[in-house]
């Protein structure tokens, strides 16, 4: 079931913090850094893949690419 855009960014957050060990500032820094270099920006396009599985791969790639810097 879709959620809405900032419902999504609120899980990929939770899952920062929950999974990959972050803070919850740093969770949220990751999510803004993302955002700012435009990562959602289809998920703003197309609501419908605002899902618990892609907030899941989401978390994923962003710690991937944010998280080591």
């Amino acid at each position: 079931m879709p959620m809405t855009y900032e419902q999504h960014l609120d899980e990929v957050a939770t899952l920062l913090y929950e999974r990959y060990d972050q803070s919850e500032k740093a969770a949220i820094k990751l999510v803004m850094a993302a955002q700012e270099d435009g990562f959602f920006s289809g998920h703003d396009d197309d609501p419908s893949i605002c899902t618990l599985e892609r907030a899941q791969a989401d978390a994923r790639a962003v710690f991937r690419k944010y998280g080591k810097a």
